[in-house]
């Protein structure tokens, strides 16, 4: 009897990482997920009701000492499917953020996900097999006023993924960009972004985004826009004047946007 195939799921505690590790449990996934916080407990739980066997790391990711102890939980099992979905965003202008929290960003979303795609990606291209898949974001396509940190990230996985892919081709490991635009998820409370019109605004289903980015991981497409709005969004970027995007997204993401939105 053949074993289940191994996914490694990163950020699963909800939002979007908890609905990828739903798709790979359904799809006859075992899974290890990981994430920074206690209730990465309760997720596996849940997922276990699907049938997967679910190991649990919790860690800060964006610490080298969070993804060895990640690596380490993977106990040089082979794994078929990377998930690097860990990441998260700090709203406000940035001369008025605290840096470590800044930092924290660019580490978690940046440093800790390409150290652990490092190692693991090692381990696949050894085998000649493997999937991973990016949570990159639309926000990569736009300079983020009031979120400058988080589009910078952002703008840095979408263009790494596809470097990474090309530096990959006929090694037998496939590498796909999930870009998502704004989700309903915990994500805007998190960057204390809840006043603000995006925020308020209507959001994708993240369980529709991680179908949309599961499936576009297992036929080995480079990336996938979820939902026909952000590929809009996206097409229209790639003409707008950098400055102009700025403007848009000031409107967006500036504190108290979304009140001044509602006053209209």
């Amino acid at each position: 009897m053949n074993p289940r195939p191994l996914a490694v799921v990163t950020g699963a505690s909800s939002g979007i990482g908890l609905e990828l590790a739903a798709q790979c449990a359904h799809n006859g996934f075992d899974l290890i997920i990981a994430a920074d916080e206690p209730r990465i407990e309760d997720a596996a739980r849940a997922l276990r009701g699907a049938g997967a066997a679910v190991d649990t790391v919790q860690a800060d990711l964006s610490t080298t000492d969070g993804v060895e102890r990640l690596y380490a939980a993977i106990g040089g099992r082979p794994v078929d499917a990377l998930l690097a979905n860990a990441g998260h965003g700090l709203g406000k202008a940035f001369l008025d953020q605290d840096f470590a929290e800044a930092r924290h960003v660019i580490d978690t979303n940046i440093t800790g996900t390409i150290y652990l795609i490092q190692k693991v990606g090692r381990d696949m291209r050894a085998r000649g097999q493997g999937r991973i898949l990016i949570t990159g974001s639309i926000a990569g396509f736009m300079p983020g006023s009031f979120h400058a940190v988080y589009n910078g990230t952002k703008a840095f996985i979408d263009s790494f993924s596809f470097a990474l892919r090309d530096e990959l081709k006929d090694s037998g490991v496939t590498v796909t960009c999930l870009m998502p635009g704004a989700t309903d998820t915990a994500f805007f409370e998190r960057a204390d972004m809840l006043d603000t019109a995006v925020a308020q605004g209507g959001k994708d289903d993240p369980a529709d985004v991680a179908k949309t980015g599961f499936a576009a991981m297992m036929r080995g497409d480079g990336d996938v826009v979820s939902g026909w709005k952000n590929k809009l969004t996206t097409t229209l970027a790639s003409v707008t004047p950098a400055g102009v995007l700025a403007g848009q997204h000031r409107s967006m993401a500036e504190p108290g946007s979304g009140t001044k939105q509602t006053s209209k």
